[in-house]
């Protein structure tokens, strides 16, 4: 018994010595492949091939899958070698399922693989594989969720906002019972983005009553806490500014702007949620504070306020060149471009249209480099190139370009006001496309029941009452000038003056053009030569500003794009001879 019993010891000490051994091996060897990928700069083949040699010493099922996984994981960040990423992480993906309570490695191996074959174009794959993941990790709340949030995040990728919807209310209602209201409220604010992108407003109201509820009333962590209430405050601002309620959104965009100055005295804890399903975070801190900006040019743009609106966009692109020095999520990319497509059209407005040009060049670079973001940017590019057509006078290259902007573009508002600006161009070009005008208008007013002058008044009524100055300074020169027309010089004057005056606060170059002219007209035959005289100095010196700029535009390289209507955006432009448009309606 008792050399039984010693030789059990013995090969008990032998199994423990191989084990430490085994165990000694593998981490030396995770420890240099640790070493390589994070050496300056990296050496990722090095660290790949003390991956590798793990696979020879047989190692125990939950090391092999492990390692396929990080394996995979270091290919797909850090190499084009997409094949064998996916050959590691699908893997990694069937080992972990036949081993018990191996939660992490699993379910990071579905959420990357699924990853990489959206990347390549397989989403087919990708859904089965998530919805399978979501299935089996009901047990694992922070898990259950994020997976959740990465397959709404894929439908809505898709446009299938409906699929995506359900499924972050499926979390929702998921977070709820497992205790995590933090979660629960990024959920329904997730879902009330997605809704409010669907224009179902009746649905978003409740929505967003109940998600002020929930951050009002739930207590954590600081920075969580003020993020929450950033990401509500921001659907909040951009509904109303979706109904043109520049006014009444004050109080709202007042509130985030503090938000966002508390969230940056706050101090990153790094106490980590009792509540796995609490692990979450919307956005980062300096992501905030780009969005904030955005969202304050958005408000800015649309009141008239353009000199603010120029401000606030210097800084936050100032802000997103520091961050992507450091930091390449796509979601910068996205704030950049749609800041520069509010700035261009603030340098439209202001007569800056060489520094427009430009600013959408970059716009083009940035879509160069992402196929998603040219995507769904390229309706928009083709709409501020027609704008760049129109103030520079090339109406056949702006019909064409808001002509391809149609064909990419099935978002309601966006098509509106595409139609409109080519309606316009069809009115500066006469009798020629008379038919076709008629159509539009058609699509865009059915109703022609309503006088021309009532609709003005009640658009006066409108923009005054929100506070949308350019609005109002456009409706009072117009209704000015159909005075004028009329004969009723009095009442025109009654228009044009505040026009003026508006226009030169906003300053809009177009406006401040036209009522220089009228004023001039009206003092004409009026018989006030002195006024006359001032008025016609002031259309003069606009007059030159304008024309300046329009040859400077016209002699870019740039200009060349208003060619483009089809594909990506160029890579390069050739030099313009010099201006070859009509300078005559511009002045």
């Amino acid at each position: 018994m008792a050399a039984q019993a010693a030789a059990a010891a013995q090969a008990a000490a032998a199994q423990a010595a191989q084990a430490e051994a085994a165990e000694s091996w593998y981490l030396a060897l995770l420890g240099f492949a640790e070493h390589f990928r994070t050496s300056s700069p990296p050496k990722i083949r090095l660290c790949v091939h003390c991956l590798q040699a793990v696979f020879p010493f047989k190692p125990p099922q939950r090391i092999e899958a492990r390692t396929h996984l990080q394996l995979g994981s270091v290919l797909y960040h850090h190499t084009k070698n997409s094949e064998q990423a996916r050959s590691h992480l699908e893997k990694a993906w069937l080992i972990s399922q036949q081993i018990p309570q191996f939660e992490d490695v699993k379910f990071e191996a579905a959420s990357l693989l699924s990853e990489l074959y959206c990347q390549e174009n397989s989403v087919d794959a990708a859904k089965p594989l998530l919805r399978k993941a979501i299935q089996i990790s009901q047990q694992t709340p922070y898990w259950h969720c994020r997976l959740l949030f990465q397959l709404a995040q894929l439908h809505t990728l898709e446009k299938d906002l409906v699929s995506a919807c359900d499924l972050l209310g499926v979390g929702a209602e998921y977070a709820r019972v497992v205790g995590s209201e933090y979660t629960r409220a990024l959920f329904l604010l997730s879902k009330g983005m997605l809704l409010l992108m669907e224009r179902k407003l009746q649905e978003v109201h409740p929505l967003l009553t109940l998600c002020g509820q929930i951050v009002e009333n739930w207590q954590g962590n600081p920075i969580q806490k003020e993020s929450l209430r950033v990401f509500f405050l921001v659907l909040q601002v951009t509904h109303y500014l979706d109904a043109g309620q520049v006014k009444s959104v004050k109080p709202c965009l007042k509130q985030l702007q503090q938000c966002i100055q508390t969230i940056s005295t706050l101090h990153d804890d790094e106490i980590l949620p009792s509540n796995p399903a609490d692990l979450f975070h919307w956005l980062p801190k300096e992501h905030m504070c780009v969005l904030v900006y955005l969202v304050t040019v958005m408000h800015s743009m649309q009141a008239g306020y353009l000199e603010k609106a120029q401000k606030y966009t210097d800084k936050a692109l100032m802000q997103l060149e520091k961050l992507k020095m450091l930091d390449c999520s796509p979601i910068l990319s996205s704030f950049q471009v749609i800041l520069l497509e509010h700035i261009i059209m603030c340098r439209l407005v202001t007569g800056h249209k060489a520094t427009a040009l430009q600013e959408i060049s970059q716009v083009c670079q940035l879509c160069q480099q992402s196929p998603r973001l040219f995507s769904n940017h390229a309706a928009q590019l083709h709409t501020l190139l027609g704008l760049y057509c129109v103030s520079v006078n090339c109406m056949d290259n702006a019909e064409a370009q808001f002509t391809t902007a149609l064909r990419l573009t099935n978002h309601q508002e966006l098509w509106a006001f595409i139609v409109t600006n080519l309606a316009s161009v069809y009115i500066r070009e006469g009798n020629r496309h008379q038919e076709v005008l008629y159509s539009l208008l058609e699509r865009i007013n059915p109703d022609h029941s309503f006088p021309v002058r009532r609709f003005l008044r009640e658009t006066l009524k409108m923009s005054n009452a929100e506070d949308l100055n350019r609005l109002t300074a456009c409706s009072l020169v117009l209704l000015g000038h159909i005075f004028y027309v009329l004969g009723n010089h009095r009442e025109s004057n009654n228009m044009v003056v505040p026009a003026m005056q508006l226009a030169s606060k906003i300053p809009d170059m177009s406006v401040q053009l036209w009522s220089s002219a009228l004023l001039r007209d009206l003092n004409k035959a009026c018989g006030n030569a002195m006024d006359a005289h001032e008025a016609a100095q002031m259309h003069q010196n606009f007059s030159q500003q304008l024309l300046q700029d329009h040859i400077e535009a016209c002699s870019l390289p740039e200009h060349n794009l208003i060619t483009w209507t089809d594909g990506p955006p160029p890579l390069q432009f050739q030099a313009q001879n010099g201006p070859n448009t009509s300078l005559a309606s511009l002045l």
